[in-house]
């Protein structure tokens, strides 16, 4: 069985990354709890892996073939911190903001937890307030 550091890192190449959203159920429960925070309130949503394959598509709807860049991982037990950089092209809707084509890039980090090689429960904080200024921005240069 994989440890749960190798579970999550493979978790965000092959799947948050955008490159194989459908391999979801390989790295997650089939319910997950997650922790969000959504206008500054924090959220939990049961995902099922279908879901966030379904997420996934619609970041890539959103931002185009992105990168995604994992720039720390730590593990401790079964919790993985994992903090990465996601690059991006605005070419669909997001918010209120029509597509610009300009360049977006998205700061996050999560703690996943792990149980029997599978990722059951996370929490996560999105730069949501980088995300809206970087909108603004393109928004006005058009």
């Amino acid at each position: 069985m994989p440890s749960a550091k190798d579970t999550v890192h493979q978790f965000l190449l092959q799947v948050r990354s955008g490159l194989h959203p459908g391999r979801a159920d390989r790295f997650m429960a089939g319910r997950v709890q997650a922790h969000q925070i959504v206008s500054e309130a924090p959220v939990v949503v049961e995902r099922t892996p279908q879901q966030y394959a379904e997420h996934v598509q619609e970041m890539l709807d959103a931002y185009g073939a992105f990168t995604l860049t994992v720039d720390e991982l730590i593990a401790d037990g079964d919790r993985v911190y994992a903090r990465w950089t996601q690059t991006g092209r605005h070419v669909g809707a997001i918010d209120h903001f029509p597509p610009t084509g300009a360049q977006l890039t998205a700061m996050t980090s999560a703690v996943y937890r792990v149980e029997d090689g599978l990722i059951v429960e996370y929490w996560i904080q999105i730069d949501r307030h980088g995300i809206t200024a970087q909108l603004e921005r393109a928004a006005a240069e058009r």
